[in-house]
């Protein structure tokens, strides 16, 4: 009898509000921050993402990955390479991507040994290609977008690492023009520019340095990476990528500069850096901000980031497996319209693709659910199992197995 009133007490009591809050944190996670003393990890938790589950996290996805067709690799011998795919747009009816292409007698043989026809890397003597798809697995390869110019013009040694934005009706492909062989001093390679009006060329080029290297002493005072343009804000946000601070332990992080037209004159942002990690940049509008992917390299590499303001990003949230080099289908990529609705697949590179012996790249599609207007619970899990071959894979090398040896040996002498 008197467990039957203690019950009714207390279903009375949680009915009127009066029922006493547990002491510990609560079984039933929060979907809003609770009011009560928290650690830092929680607070985190509650402040840093945008939902306390990754499950709720619009930001936060798994990356799956899918052989392209419709590209040939020469038997992966190492003189054809695809890499640094662009963004992919959809036009007259299909989508279009741009990407760096190499087809050389020889595999990259290095600074020391490369010439007129000899690559020195994977990204030199290369020219600027485009292929069309109606699906976006099977690509068919349309042929050179941007060639080479002779020398002594921007790009004379190689056209790389190209990406697209249409403005009023035109289409400009930014890409790194190499005015030497890459390994010789680091890159000399600033942002060049063509121009068409159809995605299908023919592309006249600019000849002129819209973005160039910082100032000596700053920065980016060596190297402009990677330009990756939008129209944001009613103006062209290109960000970049630079590597500074020594060599060869260089760090790598990406910049911004902002324009009021495609050809220029071009701004740098005076935050810059404005991300403090990455490889390549790889961006997307997202709600009235830009999120970006994070890949490799720096402290906050494999993360997924998002500025309200596209300048000053903060963590959304933890990834693995990111697409390196993403050119991703963003359809809102040049509608500063502030509602940016996110990304669901693209096509990224694999560097070294068959090992170092053979060094080329070969692009591959990526999907993943990083978009506000798609639901997917299975590019949501967050606790994957690997086979042991994928541990093994990322097993030690020769040094450490002889440093491993010699530390057994004073530990068993003493």
């Amino acid at each position: 009898m008197n467990k039957i009133i203690l019950t009714t007490v207390a279903v009375l009591l949680f009915f009127t509000g009066q029922a006493q809050e547990p002491k510990g944190f609560p079984f039933t996670l929060p979907k809003e921050k609770p009011n009560r003393p928290l650690s830092a990890a929680m607070e985190r938790n509650y402040d840093a993402y945008l939902a306390p589950r990754p499950e709720d996290n619009e930001l936060y996805s798994q990356f799956k990955y899918t052989e392209l067709k419709g590209f040939d690799y020469n038997g992966h011998d190492g003189t054809i390479s695809r890499r640094d795919p662009s963004k992919i747009i959809f036009e007259n009816g299909k989508y279009y991507i741009w990407y760096t292409y190499r087809n050389t007698p020889t595999k990259p043989m290095g600074a020391k040994n490369c010439n007129d026809s000899i690559p020195s890397a994977d990204w030199d003597l290369s020219e600027i290609w485009y292929a069309t798809s109606e699906d976006g697995f099977t690509w068919e390869e349309q042929g050179v977008a941007v060639p080479r110019p002779p020398k002594p013009e921007i790009g004379w040694r190689s056209v790389t690492t190209t990406d697209i934005l249409k403005y009023k009706g035109k289409y400009y492909l930014y890409y790194q023009g190499f005015m030497e062989a890459s390994g010789l001093r680091g890159d000399d390679c600033p942002v060049a520019v063509s121009y068409a009006d159809s995605p299908d060329g023919p592309w006249t080029p600019y000849n002129k340095i819209v973005v160039d290297n910082g100032a000596p002493g700053e920065w980016d005072q060596y190297s402009i990476h990677d330009p990756h343009p939008f129209v944001y804000k009613d103006k062209i946000y290109l960000y970049y990528k630079s590597d500074f601070d020594g060599d060869p332990r260089l760090v790598r992080m990406q910049g911004l500069a902002i324009a009021d037209n495609p050809l220029g004159p071009f701004k740098k942002h005076p935050l810059n850096p404005v991300i403090a990690s990455g490889h390549e940049t790889s961006l997307f509008p997202f709600k009235e901000g830009m999120a970006a992917m994070v890949t490799r390299d720096g402290n906050e590499h494999h993360t997924i980031q998002y500025a309200t303001d596209g300048v000053n990003f903060e963590i959304a949230s933890i990834v693995s497996l990111l697409p390196n080099a993403a050119g991703s289908f963003v359809p809102d990529a040049f509608n500063s319209n502030g509602n940016g609705r996110g990304i669901t697949w693209g096509v990224s590179h694999i560097t070294a693709a068959t090992g170092w012996e053979t060094n080329h790249a070969i692009l591959v599609r990526f999907d993943c659910d990083l978009s506000l207007d798609v639901n997917d619970p299975d590019m949501k899990h967050h606790n994957e199992y690997y086979r042991p071959d994928f541990y093994y894979k990322h097993g030690l090398n020769k040094k450490q197995r002889e440093r491993i040896a010699q530390q057994n040996k004073a530990i068993q002498a003493k």
